[in-house]
């Protein structure tokens, strides 16, 4: 016995349900053949009323899809992309980034809507692995210039320290020596990530925050307070928990730095989130789940000057800052296939760690 024509079309479009992002194929009249549940949910409309209906009128501005399906069906291009406005059900309607594009079938397009809130945060994902592997890259070349002309340099200076009886001019050794260890102990720390071997065992992600917790409450006995917001359901996963603790640990210390005048007035909060994130997309991969991480404090926020630039290595936010424990960081989360991002207005300042689990 024949499948009815909807059970067929479902059949070969059943795979757009795992999708995210808002599906609908279309004939080129725009009579709507699939919509995926992404759709469903986006247009609070069951999947029953949205295919068979004519799509166009699903936006605020029908001629536009009209206009692009003419266009496609007579092969003037293969996709096309525009923003559009989607009307939704009980809800005002939603700003998406249109791709339609055609299937193998003649008569068979495939419509493609981004919120564009996603894309923009998609698009700011990418930029962020590109720019963290850029970054790696930068500090281990620069890192390995500098090594080896500041080894010269202190050993000269002690040569010349011991040839010389001025205890006036002994000084200046002792400086340029002085110098040559600190900027040493610098390349150490660049490199540092890159040296390490990445130990991977069974991580409790609360005994890691909880370590922290100790850490900085050791450093900030009085004015700061921690709140801990655990989902004490989160299973053990794999992962190098040293490298674990230094990342959530730079970024609570830089936290509480730029606390310093609320610690001062006793009114400093820090607060430690871990949630599951479901089918979550990052890194232009789609994962069932995600561990989200958050630290979020109380503070002024970060300077507007620095915000695109917060996880370049060397750009701090504060005098004297070495800028490199955002850097760091964000190479530790990455090693565990995640990325960090951040989000700041005065008073409050976020910043949620994604690593994808098993």
């Amino acid at each position: 016995m024949n499948k009815p024509a909807a059970s067929v079309h479902f059949d070969r479009f059943q795979s757009f349900d795992l999708l995210a992002t808002l599906v609908a194929v279309v004939r080129g009249d725009g009579i709507v053949l699939f919509a995926n549940a992404a759709l469903e949910d986006a247009l609070g409309s069951s999947r029953r009323t949205i295919e068979g209906a004519n799509f166009p009128p699903f936006f605020t501005e029908p001629n536009l899809l009209r206009t692009a399906l003419d266009g496609a069906r007579g092969n003037e291009y293969a996709a096309l992309r525009y923003d559009a406005w989607l009307v939704r059900q009980n809800a005002d309607p939603m700003p998406v980034h249109v791709v339609l594009a055609q299937t193998e079938s003649p008569d068979e397009f495939v419509i493609e809507l981004l919120p564009l809130e996603a894309q923009a945060r998609q698009d700011r994902e990418e930029r962020l692995m590109d720019q963290a592997q850029a970054n790696k890259e930068l500090i281990r070349n620069l890192a390995h210039e500098i090594k080896n002309p500041l080894g010269g340099i202190r050993g000269a200076a002690q040569l010349l320290e011991m040839e010389i009886e001025s205890r006036d001019l002994k000084e200046y050794t002792k400086v340029i020596i002085h110098e040559a260890d600190r900027l040493q102990t610098l390349v150490d720390r660049l490199l540092a990530p890159h040296r390490r071997p990445h130990v991977v065992g069974d991580v409790n992600i609360h005994e890691v925050f909880e370590r922290v917790r100790s850490l900085i409450l050791a450093e900030f006995p009085r004015g700061l307070k921690v709140v801990r917001d655990y989902d004490t359901s989160i299973p053990e996963f794999r992962g190098d928990r040293e490298q674990l603790i230094q990342a959530v640990l730079n970024i609570a210390h830089n936290a509480c730095q730029a606390l310093a005048d609320r610690i001062a007035a006793g009114d400093a909060l820090l607060n430690f989130r871990s949630r599951i994130n479901r089918q979550v997309t990052f890194g232009k991969q789609r994962y069932r789940l995600a561990l989200e991480l958050h630290v979020i404090d109380n503070g002024p926020g970060v300077p507007d000057s620095i915000k695109d630039r917060i996880f370049y290595p060397l750009v701090s936010g504060r005098e004297g800052g070495s800028g490199l424990g955002l850097t760091l960081a964000q190479t530790f989360v990455q090693q565990h296939h995640g990325l960090i991002e951040c989000d700041s207005v005065p008073g409050r300042t976020d910043f949620k760690i994604l690593i994808p689990l098993p």
